[in-house]
């Protein structure tokens, strides 16, 4: 009895050891993520360059990864380090680290779709997670890891969930395929210490994405083809997706359907932009505004107006002497008062937005008279998180 007592001591020492040697390694993995450590975090930035072209976001765990996979693509101009998903504004990682405010790591994505397609990103990015974990991703574990996508209109969702589709029925994963698809939030910028970690850690990025385990995974799940090039011809995708892909703009903004439109406006804003109604004058979100920002449809995000050209009129609605482009408006004769008006609507949320008179002043002489329900305002400070960095020159 007494020479077994010293073995299954031993054996239990080697036990607790290996456990604290397993939480040590966790906690190396966390502490190089930079935790609350001041000595490891910046000031909280929201600059975010100049990007332009289209925009995509995804949550696949660790930002320090994705942000390194996606930045290597030929096509893509930008990519930026953030939490979406969540409930509190401009959330800090301490606050989302702590699990309460409901977002989850991910990338914006600034592209160029005459170069690569949002469905060419989705290939990489199922090639860069696991998509049958929910409750985080490899290491890192907790909603604040959890992978998804955020589509920006319903050409993205028809080709995330296909995308989705395709993958589980190839049978290359045993569990099912987990990954959330819902409508784009705010994305607010992570601090500046994240932005481009690999690139200014690349030892600590090293050991934190080896550890993690991320690398092993991929590999013994997609082994040769986990760097396949990505083939148009071979992706599936739904049938009327190759019109948008050859009409960048007509993916970006393309109109919901009735049932998503219905869901995401009041009543008033239903009433104007699909029923051709007119807003109450002065009483409207808009008419008065002077903050610095852009106007965009509120249906389909279209941009539309600047509040650089944008002027009190005494009419009691917004309006402006100019559209920021006006290949995004249509204009078409209104006969509904007695003599003709000229309405205007957006190019691609078909969205009534009103009427244009040639009664403005200098330097067009138009008066775009817009209802403020046909409208969401961005403000300049948000324009890069909410995807319109192309237009923070306006207001430089």
């Amino acid at each position: 009895m007494k020479t077994e007592t010293p073995r299954k001591s031993s054996a239990k020492n080697l036990a607790l050891t290996g456990a604290l040697i397993a939480v040590l390694a966790v906690a190396a993995f966390t502490a190089l993520r930079g935790g609350d450590s001041p000595a490891l975090r910046a000031d909280t930035g929201n600059s975010a360059g100049k990007p332009s072209g289209a925009v995509a976001i995804l949550a696949g765990g660790c930002f320090w990864c994705t942000e390194a996979v996606f930045e290597k693509l030929d096509g893509v101009g930008e990519v930026i380090s953030g939490y979406t998903g969540g409930r509190t504004k401009n959330p800090s990682y301490a606050q989302v680290g702590g699990g309460g405010t409901g977002h989850t790591e991910a990338v914006q994505i600034h592209y160029d779709p005459a170069v690569i397609s949002y469905r060419a990103l989705l290939h990489a990015f199922w090639r860069e997670i696991d998509p049958t974990d929910r409750r985080g991703q490899f290491v890192d574990r907790g909603s604040m890891y959890r992978p998804a996508i955020f589509y920006h209109n319903e050409n993205e969702k028809k080709l995330a969930l296909a995308s989705r589709d395709a993958l589980q029925a190839s049978g290359r994963f045993d569990k099912p395929i987990v990954v959330e698809i819902e409508p784009a939030q705010t994305f607010y910028r992570a601090e500046e210490y994240h932005q481009d970690y690999y690139k200014t850690h690349p030892y600590r990025y090293k050991i934190y994405r080896h550890g993690s385990g991320r690398d092993q995974f991929l590999a013994r799940v997609w082994g040769d083809e986990l760097h396949a090039p990505y083939s148009e011809e071979t992706d599936d995708a739904p049938a009327d997706a190759g019109a948008q892909l050859q009409d960048p703009e007509a993916a970006r903004y393309a109109k919901p359907e009735e049932a998503q439109i219905k869901s995401r406006l009041n009543a008033l804003q239903y009433r104007v932009t699909q029923q051709d109604a007119t807003e109450p004058p002065f009483r409207n979100e808009y008419w008065d505004n002077k903050k610095a920002g852009i106007y965009v449809d509120v249906v389909s995000g279209e941009p539309l107006f600047s509040s650089t050209d944008k002027y009190r009129s005494g009419t009691g609605w917004p309006s402006f002497t100019k559209p920021i482009e006006p290949r995004f408006l249509v204009q078409k004769t209104d006969y509904k008062l007695i003599y003709p008006r000229t309405e205007v609507r957006s190019k691609y949320g078909d969205s009534h937005l009103g009427h244009v008179f040639k009664d403005g002043p200098a330097p067009t002489g138009l008066r775009y008279c817009i209802n403020s329900a046909s409208l969401r305002f961005i403000a300049a400070a948000q324009l890069e998180q909410s995807g319109y960095g192309e237009y923070r020159h306006l207001f430089d």
